[in-house]
């Protein structure tokens, strides 16, 4: 908790306190007393990922920012550290899979950062990063698997618990765990009875396998609509965390959850792309009791390449 309180002194003033949005159709949807989102699509970068990133660049030694850093992602970390690095004044190199979003990419290159691309179903992106960070003798910025990354994002959290301390049930999008692992130190800090949720795609549901094996299950690389979180593991920092603190994970097809991004998107007129829709469908599919009780939906991200709801059509 303390390296969350100081992370969040440590980035605070480059960072949007986001806001919490009700909407009755979705809470009346869901049976629930109340329903609040968490939108974080209106953060910085569009995505809550700056968060994490910023407050890892800020920790690294003046003696090595000349070098830069590097980091490896789908699109929205790609982001939180290009802008991290923007911010600081120091070169970013990410490497991102051939297939992400194009607007995720020509947003990353718009922040200044060298993108460079490898294919996620036949090379390692980690050994890819690893290897320019040779090169360059430049800084890693994981993805989740990071302490600095993971308080970042827990400062999520302490922003969630100031505006809305009576909150009962908490629902996260899970890929690495760095998200989930950090708003669960913060707010199980504050409130220790606070009910915790994950939610992962049908077809990348490692953390699930994970958490009821008791070990970290790692899958190939799924091919998800929802790209943020289209991780093959979690952690080794983040799964000991979720472990302890998440009553489960539920699963939701690739179908609900372009359903609910159109939900979002037609009847609370916001922009968030399917990651940032996931927690939502499972809200909408009931796939978590939330009958009567205050429930917290997170929209972790407004990165929304337009192809998506072509794909729905099509699906349709």
């Amino acid at each position: 908790m303390a390296d969350i309180e100081a992370a969040a002194v440590r980035i605070g003033r480059d960072v949007h306190h986001t806001p919490l949005l009700s909407s009755r159709s979705l809470t009346d949807a869901c049976g629930a007393q109340e329903v609040r989102a968490k939108g974080e699509h209106l953060q910085r970068g569009g995505s809550f990922k700056v968060r994490g990133a910023l407050n890892a660049v800020r920790q690294i030694p003046a003696a090595r920012r000349a070098a830069g850093v590097v980091a490896f992602s789908s699109g929205n970390h790609a982001q939180g550290v290009a802008l991290a690095a923007r911010i600081e004044g120091i070169p970013a190199t990410i490497v991102m899979p051939h297939d992400a979003p194009a607007v995720k990419i020509s947003a990353t290159k718009g922040y200044g950062a060298t993108v460079v691309l490898y294919d996620r179903f036949r090379e390692d992106r980690e050994e890819v990063a690893a290897e320019i960070q040779r090169q360059r003798g430049a800084t890693m910025v994981p993805p989740f698997n990071d302490p600095h990354v993971m308080a970042g994002q827990g400062t999520i959290g302490l922003e969630v618990m100031a505006d809305w301390s009576d909150v009962e049930v908490v629902v996260i999008p899970i890929g690495g765990g760095g998200l989930a692992a950090g708003m669960a130190i913060a707010m199980t800090a504050i409130n220790p009875e606070i009910e915790l949720w994950g939610v992962e795609p049908e077809i990348a549901d490692d953390a699930r396998q994970s958490l009821e094996k008791g070990e970290i299950v790692r899958i190939g690389p799924p091919h998800t609509v929802a790209d943020g979180v289209a991780t093959t593991a979690l952690g080794t920092l983040t799964f000991p965390v979720l472990r302890r603190f998440f009553r489960g994970i539920v699963t939701v097809s690739e179908t609900e959850i372009l359903d609910a991004t159109v939900f979002v998107l037609e009847r609370m007129k916001q922009v968030v792309e399917p990651t940032g829709a996931l927690t939502t469908a499972a809200l909408l599919r009931g796939k978590i009791d939330v009958t009567n009780r205050k429930v917290l939906t997170m929209f972790c991200g407004g990165n929304l390449d337009l192809d998506v709801l072509n794909k729905r059509r099509v699906r349709s």
